[in-house]
């Protein structure tokens, strides 16, 4: 009788389903979305729930859904990765955000996590990486690649290694800080949009638009778009 009651209840235990994970994957390139699903579904408690090809669908994906995770780019057209994250997290802050890119600079490993990413996996990686990192974040612990992770170190060498500066302070202009709205326009702009479009994208009224642009320019003392699109690619806002 014993015997018959422990194998029922194996038996009942092993019908019960792993929980899925749902997840948001989002970059510009088919065949990497295409990939990561592949990938990401070989796992059985991983379930992709929706794809975006720019930043701009992850926001409003990310909001509609509330994914467990979303896996998304760096450099991603009408609103890049990092504004993105930054837009997901505060709306949804238990959504967690494992960034896959091939950029591997230490000041864009810091902004991303300053946005509020959980982990950075680096498209060189071995797949296994990216799997890794998503049950990282599961988890509640972020996660960094190998190279991300000596990045991050070489930085706090130094850092810690760097001359004590004198108790004068030195006296160097202030670059002026941008609103994420601004930073929102500027990507836009770099990108070749006009003002009709840059309204009709962020739903203003062209005239909105226009007097952001303005305002950006007076702000950042450009005088042109090409100064505009030298200070995007010199901010990381967009790809040269």
């Amino acid at each position: 009788m014993a015997n018959q009651q422990n194998q029922k209840s194996k038996s009942a235990s092993q019908k019960i389903p792993r929980k899925k994970f749902r997840i948001l994957i989002a970059d510009d390139h088919e065949i990497v979305r295409h990939g990561l699903r592949n990938l990401i579904e070989s796992e059985e408690n991983f379930q992709i729930i929706a794809e975006a090809t720019n930043g701009r669908d992850a926001v409003q994906l990310a909001n509609q859904l509330k994914p467990d995770i979303v896996v998304l780019d760096i450099a991603m057209p009408d609103l890049n990765g990092i504004e993105a994250t930054r837009q997901i997290h505060a709306a949804s802050p238990n959504t967690r955000i494992v960034v896959f890119t091939m950029h591997e600079t230490e000041n864009l490993v810091q902004e991303i996590f300053r946005a509020g990413a959980n982990a950075y996996v680096l498209k060189s990686d071995a797949g296994s990486h990216l799997l890794k990192a998503l049950q990282a974040v599961i988890e509640g612990r972020h996660f960094f690649s190998s190279k991300v992770s000596e990045l991050i170190f070489e930085g706090f060498l130094r850092a810690s290694q760097a001359p004590t500066t004198s108790t004068q302070p030195s006296i160097s202009p202030e670059t002026p800080r941008i609103t994420t709205r601004e930073r929102e326009i500027i990507q836009l702009l770099a990108e070749g949009k006009s003002n009709k479009e840059v309204a009709s994208i962020l739903g203003i009224s062209v005239k909105t638009a226009e007097t952001h642009r303005a305002a950006i320019m007076r702000k950042l003392n450009l005088h042109s778009l090409s100064e505009l699109v030298r200070y995007a690619i010199r901010n990381q806002i967009i790809e040269p």
